[in-house]
């Protein structure tokens, strides 16, 4: 049985997927400047394949993303936590927990990715205890470069995804 937490923040709702959410989550990552730096990953194939994942890291490890939400509204918009991956990226990467944050471009810029993942993060390290995460961000993408850097995650180092993407690859440990 998987553990399916709720949190809140004084102005979001953070639950565990369900396959019902299939459709908000392709609506969120739809707009172009939401996925810009998200890489090809926007058919709905694509997200139903990180939906399965994220349900994977669920079920295997007790931990995966949430679905976000404004308090006291069923409209999703973004997708973020602390998910288990293996990218191929080496083994100072693979096989650990990692952070992501997806907001609808519409509900960024103002701070609701960062309220919503030091919600996680305290979650995560309540639940899991002090661990280290790791997280990739597009080399381009200077606003989750920042919000990384006030998680407290430091920079690792760079790397090339399959499809030619450069990115960087950061790392934390939960205190």
């Amino acid at each position: 049985m998987i553990q399916r937490p709720v949190l809140s923040t004084e102005r979001l709702e953070l639950r565990v997927p369900e396959g019902a959410d299939m459709a908000a989550l392709i609506a969120v990552t739809a707009d172009d400047r939401t996925r810009r730096y998200l890489g090809p990953q926007s058919t709905p194939a694509d997200q139903f394949g990180r939906l399965c994942r994220n349900a994977g890291s669920w079920l295997l490890y007790g931990y995966g993303s949430f679905v976000v939400r404004p308090r006291g509204s069923d409209t999703v918009i973004g997708s973020i936590g602390v998910f288990h991956s293996w990218r191929g990226l080496g083994e100072d990467f693979d096989d650990q927990a990692e952070a992501g944050w997806i907001l609808h471009h519409d509900w960024v810029g103002q701070g609701l990715a960062e309220e919503a993942m030091r919600e996680v993060l305290r979650w995560f390290s309540a639940s899991h205890g002090k661990r280290r995460i790791v997280c990739m961000i597009s080399e381009g993408n200077k606003p989750s470069i920042r919000m990384a850097d006030k998680l407290g995650f430091r920079s690792l180092r760079s790397a090339t995804l399959p499809d030619g993407d450069a990115v960087l690859l950061f790392e934390r440990t939960i205190v």
